[in-house]
């Protein structure tokens, strides 16, 4: 095997930094197939392949070649992690254990067939990729009621704090909160439901529960007071934006397609409760796809922003960050999120900051996360779509994580130089 792959950086690194990709040793023009494979912790496979040309010198540099063809074309560099499709139909990709790393395996083949031969392997490489950052520690949280993980950075702190919260799929994702950890924050990974003792199924949101965890990290020694940030996606999003509108010491929000509205649970403080908007199932409509596609089953919204149904965020402290997908297929995030700026604006609180990506879904993960199409929803039990288009969908990705870590930075405060 003369060819070899040469990674920039050449050791194990974070999953939201990037790698450079490069072959040297080919023949000048050399025709080749770079093929990208990994298994998740419960052993489904996740695939994807290009087509390249090598440069008159025998080289390829994925940084300035353009792919030919395959799971993407024209110049990826990280087009073999974003590109990324399960084997197994509607297959989600979650990083389970960050105490593991994801282990790429990158091979090269000759030629540009579809499914290439063992015989015309030319070199192959492990490109390990981890989501617990060197020197950030892993703090499980069972305290009072709360179920968590905190994750803390290196260094001796106090660290400016977050709370992030997943939604309605239960259980406890760490992912998000350990790679946050690595830019410098205290992260709180919140579970909810469908983890050891709490409840199975998500029946009412008590905001209670939730002012337990703040008041957790709002009296470590090691989280920088006297406020802490907010993260979530879907319904956690909307958690989130009911926290900072009903609980104290909430510096900034950040919303990821939430909808600013109680969907189908009421939400509970004390003597205040938010009814259910509700939802219709028989406005779900068929895809082309054959799949189902949900994002109209929701309720009319009578009376815009009035109705009382929507989440009072006027009454948050801090500022909010609403990240939305166009084609965001869970509900109509962008519609969404105009109404809150509106309801913001009515209040005498000013527009919202919206930053609103084409072409991208409801799943908004970490850079160089792989988009979900399509998965099993947790209460229909039916495959149903997310939208997006996966390259427009990464784009979006990787500079919805800058706005993040720079909105964090600027309202908490950028945290103590390692």
């Amino acid at each position: 095997m003369a060819a070899t792959v040469v990674l920039e950086p050449a050791g194990r690194c974070r999953w939201d930094e990037p790698v450079r990709i490069a072959v040297r040793g080919l023949a000048p023009g050399q025709r080749v197939t770079l093929r990208a494979s990994l298994r998740d912790e419960k052993g489904a496979l996740f695939r994807a392949h290009a087509r390249y040309c090598a440069d008159a010198d025998g080289q390829l540099d994925l940084a300035r070649a353009p792919a030919l063809g395959g799971s993407f074309v024209g110049l990826e560099p990280m087009g073999l992690l974003w590109a990324l499709e399960p084997e197994k139909p509607f297959w989600r990709f979650v990083k389970r254990d960050v105490q593991t790393p994801f282990a790429v395996k990158l091979e090269v083949f000759d030629g540009h067939e579809p499914e290439p031969q063992a015989e015309q392997l030319l070199s192959v490489a492990v490109h390990e990729r981890d989501f617990l950052p060197p020197g950030v520690r892993r703090e499980p949280v069972r305290a009072g009621r709360v179920r968590a993980t905190l994750f803390l950075p290196p260094g001796l702190g106090p660290f400016p704090g977050i709370i992030d919260i997943f939604g309605m799929g239960g259980g406890l994702l760490e992912y998000r909160a350990s790679l946050l950890a690595g830019h410098g924050f205290a992260t709180l990974a919140l579970a909810y439901c469908d983890f050891e003792d709490l409840p199975k199924k998500f029946d009412t949101i008590h905001l209670d529960y939730f002012e337990e965890a703040l008041c957790y990290m709002l009296q470590h020694t090691q989280v920088k007071g006297p406020g802490i940030g907010l993260l979530g996606i879907s319904l956690g999003a909307d958690i989130c934006l009911s926290m900072a509108s009903f609980l104290k010491n909430i510096s900034a929000t950040v919303s990821i397609n939430g909808s600013g509205f109680n969907g189908n649970k009421p939400i509970y403080y004390k003597e205040t409760s938010i009814p259910p908007l509700g939802h219709d199932l028989r406005r779900m409509k068929v895809a082309f796809s054959g799949l189902l596609d949900i994002v109209d089953i929701r309720n009319d919204i009578v009376g815009g922003y009035e109705n009382p149904c929507m989440i009072p965020i006027e009454k948050a402290q801090g500022p909010i960050l609403f990240i939305v997908g166009q084609d965001d297929h869970n509900w109509r995030s962008e519609l969404y999120a105009q109404i809150a700026s509106e309801r913001l604006q009515a209040h005498g609180k000013g527009k919202a900051q919206i930053i609103s990506y084409p072409g991208t879904g409801h799943y908004i993960e970490p850079p160089y996360f792989p988009m979900c199409p399509a998965s099993l929803h947790r209460l229909l039990d039916k495959p149903v779509i997310w939208g997006g288009e996966p390259r427009a969908h990464s784009k979006a990705q990787i500079d919805a994580w800058k706005q993040i870590l720079t909105f964090f930075s600027k309202h908490l405060g950028a945290s103590p130089k390692l």
